[in-house]
């Protein structure tokens, strides 16, 4: 399969990826970074970070005869992560936001469990590790949220949607763009 069939959506990056193209085929100029692949993405892996984290403090003692508040806890700090996965790879925007707004709602449940953590007697040895991941989740879910935000009024619809036709389209309103934008330069500079 080419490249430019790759997954592909715009999301402020935390490092460039230079070898993913952009979803009209040119080169990216100072425009939000479009990422090839979900384990690229900050806030996926800052997902798994809140999956490692959380599995690692459920092996504190104080979870020992907690099994099912383990396994919850658990099960939705691995929801964040996987969400995002699952929307990144569905080929629509529409699906993207779907799967993130759900992501963020596995972030809410850990924290809800955290701070269910906080008041239950036996947990008090793990007060920093349940502060760490509370601003853990709450980072991710503001990262999801902005996400969400930018792809909500988004006209990019998608790979799903993305034909050799629509990036022919893209790369012919661009260079009319640029070259009217170059127009405007040289009639300013002649006034």
């Amino acid at each position: 399969m080419p490249r430019a069939a790759s997954r592909i959506w715009k999301f402020k990056p935390a490092y460039p990826n230079p070898t993913c193209p952009t979803l009209d085929g040119s080169e990216n100029k100072g425009e939000p970074m479009k990422y090839c692949r979900f384990e690229e993405l900050p806030v996926w892996r800052a997902g798994i970070e809140l999956a490692v984290s959380t599995y690692a403090m459920s092996k504190a003692p104080a979870f020992r005869h907690e099994h099912s508040l383990r396994d919850q806890i658990e099960r939705a700090a691995v929801s964040v992560s996987s969400n995002i996965a699952e929307g990144f790879e569905r080929g629509t925007t529409q699906e993207l936001l779907t799967f993130l707004y759900i992501a963020r709602g596995s972030a809410g449940e850990v924290r809800s469990m955290l701070c269910l953590l906080e008041r239950l007697p036996g947990f008090e040895d793990l007060k920093s590790e349940i502060s760490t991941l509370k601003s853990l989740a709450e980072s991710v879910s503001r990262q999801l949220r902005a996400w969400a935000d930018s792809l909500q009024n988004s006209k990019i619809t998608g790979q799903r949607y993305l034909t050799d036709k629509t990036r022919r389209a893209g790369t012919v309103k661009k260079d009319r763009d640029e070259f009217l934008q170059k127009l405007e330069r040289i009639r300013r500079g002649v006034e």
